[in-house]
């Protein structure tokens, strides 16, 4: 096998992959990957980056109590905008955890 280079792991070659397993649902595979290495299964040598522009993050609806006072100040800013509440909300939320991750 060849040599690790530094903060590398050895390439493997195909002949040495390990066959990936038969899955009987979705999460059992998520299960799997969760705790195995997926070089040891796939050679990632001639992987390329994709863009999947068209994919839609996953989203969770959630309950969330608010201040009367402060709903109808978000609803009103939201008329003003033209855009739904909810949607001025998540930007709002997305804003600041972005300005949090760069401080």
């Amino acid at each position: 096998m060849p040599k690790a280079t530094k903060n590398t792991k050895p390439r493997t070659t195909p002949a040495a992959l390990k066959p990936v397993p038969r899955f009987g649902s979705e999460a059992a595979e998520r299960a799997f990957w969760e705790t195995h290495d997926s070089s040891e299964y796939v050679d990632w040598a001639g992987a390329r980056a994709i863009r999947l522009p068209r994919l839609k993050p996953t989203s969770k609806s959630i309950s969330l109590r608010l201040p009367v006072a402060l709903l109808d100040a978000v609803r009103i800013e939201a008329n003003r905008r033209d855009v739904p509440y909810q949607s001025l909300i998540k930007v709002w939320l997305s804003e600041k955890v972005a300005k949090k991750t760069v401080a």
